[in-house]
């Protein structure tokens, strides 16, 4: 791991690049067994590794290419035995939270920055129900989870919950909570519960605190990926994020929801707001 290390820093790579890159071939070089040498494997030992990553432990598309990445440097820089186009593991799929996203703007008759905002406590798949708080105008609700929707959820959410193991084992982990909260549990802000549904990929310093944090992902990259796929299918009428919100309470008044129902699970303050959709 010393060459590893020495090869990293030679050719200018990042610190958190050396981390990560050893982090994964010690993961490689444990997951068979700890005793053989790296330059005494090969495709198959790699190929097998990254399948794993896969199959068993479901990892993120993005994460399986970091050990891929890391496996190739180790072949090619340090054991000068190049085997990247040899690699054919089982790839991870690529599940974009804009989809998922999408889905629960219209599933949920979600706001945009309403489902940005969502904490993992905030998930009720049990009784298929949303905790939508501090909403538009300082408000509360409840509003119902589309069961189609259940799979997909308990799936990304245990991502969630690797990625925020994976902070926590660095130090950080700790997520935003309003001043009050903050203060009233000091210790709230690193529980799982109140760990973001849809984090950033990065970690961000916080403006105000200046701690190291991982906040939610930014509203504007579901507003670009709809706007992508709305041109991508030569649609010529306006659509936007809040279009799948109409979209959930006009089926839902078709399929005969009761509007004083409808208006609550929609958030809106006076009926007459929910009588547009008719």
């Amino acid at each position: 791991m010393g060459q590893v290390r020495q090869v990293l820093r030679y050719h200018h790579y990042a610190y958190r690049t050396e981390q990560s890159y050893c982090d994964w071939i010690l993961r490689y070089i444990k997951f068979h067994g700890g005793n053989t040498h790296p330059s005494k494997m090969g495709k198959k030992e790699i190929d097998a590794f990254l399948s794993h990553l896969a199959t068993h432990l479901h990892v993120a598309a993005a994460t399986q290419r970091q050990a891929l990445n890391a496996s190739v440097f180790l072949y090619r820089r340090v054991l000068d035995q190049p085997i990247e186009e040899q690699l054919e593991p089982v790839r991870s799929k690529r599940r974009p939270s804009p989809l998922l996203m999408a889905k629960m703007l219209y599933g949920c008759g979600l706001r945009l920055m309403e489902c940005v905002r969502l904490r993992v406590q905030d998930i009720d798949l049990e009784r298929s129900l949303i905790y939508v708080r501090a909403a538009k105008g300082g408000k509360d609700r409840t509003t119902v989870l589309a069961k189609s929707l259940q799979g997909d959820l308990r799936l990304h959410i245990e991502r969630v919950r690797r990625l925020h193991e994976e902070d926590l084992s660095k130090a950080f982990g700790e997520v935003f909570l309003p001043t009050a909260l903050s203060r009233k549990y000091p210790r709230a802000g690193r529980e799982f519960r109140w760990q973001y549904v849809f984090p950033s990929k990065s970690l961000s310093v916080d403006p105000r605190s200046k701690v190291m944090r991982r906040h939610h992902v930014l509203e504007s990259g579901l507003q670009k990926a709809v706007k992508s796929v709305v041109d991508k299918a030569g649609i010529t009428k306006r659509v936007s994020c809040h279009t799948f919100r109409h979209s959930f309470a006009t089926h839902m008044l078709e399929n005969g929801v009761n509007i004083r129902v409808l208006q609550e699970l929609m958030g809106h303050a006076e009926v007459k707001t929910t009588e547009i959709y008719t």
